[in-house]
């Protein structure tokens, strides 16, 4: 099958020692009802199997295009690299181990063309008890929904689809481990309208082979994005919401030292007072 010239969407896959899940993942892309595309596959220096295979498959389908890193850049660097080898209008992510449905991209690119304006799109969040799926938020939206409402920034690049343009004038991710997303959909929410959609899009594989991603570990990075972001010209929300987000968030800890301190763990109730007490920083001016 011959490739599009200009796909509509760029399927982006990073790949490190991936060999057991990736022809899954490729097939799953395959199967799928939108045809429009071009799947890139990036191997980050894999010592199994998985580059053989990726080349298997793009024997067999020229809009496989299968490219192996020099040296070992690591997670969101890979994600980047990918990126700059799409020619498509879309990049949409899909890791190694992880399937889309059949119908999947068709209704993410669906999505995103009914709203022009909007540069990205996240899926697979729960249900909107004001409104309908799919539906678009601005800046200061997109940023009450996350700090005010259900939440929105802590997706996973899985679950993104993202105008190549808007991805190349924002410079990709950031290579900070485990938190390059969060702090990618801050940046693009700043820049761009995003468009909102449900669950059932993609599927995200747990197993025992994948780095945890344990928010906890990383808590004080995540903190520190979100002061710069919510702290950043013109800010995003007002000074009455920063502190109905500091409000909420200080509710939260305290909350918590109180049942660590009901249990008689002092030191987890020290740590979420001490977090509590942190959340005094959203508010400043």
């Amino acid at each position: 099958m011959e490739p599009p010239i200009t796909p509509q969407i760029s399927i982006l896959t990073t790949v490190y020692n991936r060999e057991k899940y990736l022809a899954e993942c490729i097939e799953s892309v395959q199967k799928g009802h939108f045809q429009d595309y071009e799947h890139i596959i990036v191997d980050d220096g894999s010592s199994d199997g998985s580059v053989a295979l990726a080349k298997s498959y793009a024997a067999k389908d020229t809009r496989i295009r299968v490219y192996q890193n020099e040296t070992n850049l690591g997670d969101y660097p890979n994600r980047n690299q990918a990126a700059a080898h799409a020619t498509g209008k879309y990049l949409k992510y899909v890791d190694a181990d992880d399937l889309i449905y059949p119908w999947g991209l068709q209704i993410l690119w669906e999505c995103m063309e009914r709203f022009p304006e909007a540069g990205w799109g996240l899926c697979s969040l729960a249900q909107d008890k004001a409104r309908p799926f799919p539906f678009v938020l601005e800046t200061q939206e997109a940023y009450r929904y996350h700090y005010l409402g259900p939440g929105l920034f802590h997706k996973a690049p899985l679950s993104s689809i993202i105008k190549k343009e808007l991805f190349d004038a924002v410079g990709g991710f950031e290579p900070g481990r485990m938190v390059g997303d969060f702090e990618m959909w801050h940046r693009l929410a700043f820049q761009s309208p995003v468009v909102l959609m449900p669950h059932g899009m993609v599927w995200y594989r747990a197993h025992d082979d994948q780095e945890s991603n344990v928010i906890g570990e990383f808590e004080e990075v995540y903190r520190k994005i979100s002061l710069k972001h919510l702290h950043a010209e013109p800010k995003p929300l007002t000074p009455a919401e920063l502190r109905q987000v500091a409000q909420r968030k200080r509710k939260k800890h305290l909350k918590f030292a109180a049942i660590y301190l009901a249990k008689g763990n002092f030191k987890l109730a020290q740590h979420s007072y001490r977090k509590a007490e942190l959340t005094r920083e959203i508010a400043k001016a």
